[in-house]
């Protein structure tokens, strides 16, 4: 199958970017380099192309008591304009994606998934939502969407796109009139830093990727920078920390999985993984060393194979060499001397936390 474009494609070439195929579409991956947007973003502000993502609207009498049903965080009674985060899982509590829920209106839920899992995610809310008063809306090809990064994001939403923001908490959402058509903006991002998400049609996206190039304001940023940012405050990415064989409590993301809730979907599947105990978990590890581990290289202890590496980096704001793996439980605990062998060679680390870098969101 093709690869799709998004709607800043041919901005993105006239920048220069260098793109490559990911999640289905032809994405930019860096501009200047990882390094330059990556830094661009923790100190002032980056801007990314996220239009690559999905967009899914939930609607009717049951939108509530549905997303419930299909979502492991609790979205009962939810303030409209309240933002969450969590997965929507298999009966046998693997994931089937990570994504998240807007409550938009009464009644009203915008859900916003990955890329690469769009055919997969809606073919999945279509199957289970038999039995419920909702009406399940497609929108992934009508939204554009743009991430604004870092500490400036929000002097750069209000001064350069007049986009007023500064009273959005985190994790909040507002939809808005701005030229002439509603837009959804949120206080939300992928990066650990303060910053916003522009949910908007092709043209509006297109109008205000081109007024954030030209005010000089803030730098334009790849998915390499995107992975690099996300990885360092310890987020995860679909497919690396949390895929169909690996669950949330796995993953270390438990609270985002509301079991007081009534049933969802894979909710006994995690109360059994909890009450049992974990065969794996997935750690942080640091290497001793300057060598770079990379997803799929093995984690050893005493020259035993114990686990595998799912994200790892020479951290660009931790100026260390680190990695996210899922081990062995036995294995998993704070400070536990570990291998990872890269290439023919193996080099020392010990289990840290996962967070490498401290997130920086507006309080």
């Amino acid at each position: 199958m093709e690869n799709k474009k998004t709607c800043l494609y041919d901005n993105h070439v006239a920048l220069g970017a260098l793109m490559s195929p990911f999640g289905g579409f032809i994405m930019p991956i860096q501009y200047s380099s990882i390094i330059d947007e990556h830094q661009a973003v923790r100190q002032h502000c980056g801007v990314f192309d996220v239009s690559h993502m999905g967009e899914v609207l939930v609607t009717g009498n049951d939108a509530e008591r549905f997303v419930n049903h299909i979502f492991t965080n609790d979205v009962t009674d939810a303030p409209v304009g309240k933002v969450y985060y969590g997965m929507m899982l298999y009966p046998h509590g693997g994931t089937v994606d990570d994504l998240l829920v807007y409550k938009m209106g009464d009644d009203k839920f915008f859900l916003v998934i990955n890329a690469a899992n769009i055919d997969k995610d809606v073919a999945w809310i279509t199957q289970h939502a038999t039995g419920y008063d909702v009406n399940i809306d497609h929108q992934s090809d009508f939204y554009g969407q743009l991430a604004v990064q870092g500490p400036e994001a929000e002097a750069v939403m209000e001064e350069v796109l007049h986009i007023g923001c500064s009273e959005l908490a985190f994790y909040t959402a507002k939809a808005m009139e701005a030229d002439g058509e509603e837009i959804i903006v949120s206080r939300t991002g992928y990066t650990g830093e303060d910053g916003f998400e522009i949910y908007a049609s092709h043209p509006f996206i297109v109008k205000a990727w081109e007024r954030l190039m030209a005010s000089g304001r803030c730098k334009p940023c790849g998915l390499g920078c995107r992975d690099t940012l996300r990885f360092e405050v310890g987020l995860p990415l679909y497919g690396d920390e949390l895929s169909e064989q690996i669950t949330p409590i796995m993953a270390g993301l438990g609270m985002f999985c509301k079991l007081g809730k009534p049933e969802f979907i894979g909710k006994d599947a995690l109360i059994k993984q909890k009450e049992e105990g974990l065969e794996r978990k997935l750690v942080g590890i640091e290497l001793l060393d300057k060598a770079i581990p990379r997803h799929g290289y093995a984690v050893l202890k005493n020259g035993k194979s114990i686990g595998e590496v799912t994200t790892g980096y020479h951290g660009i704001s931790v100026d260390k060499s680190v990695c996210m793996a899922l081990v062995d439980f036995d294995y998993a605990l704070l400070g536990t001397e570990v291998e990872v062998q890269i290439r023919k060679k193996t080099f020392p680390g010990v289990v840290v936390k996962k967070r490498f870098y401290d997130k920086h969101y507006k309080k």
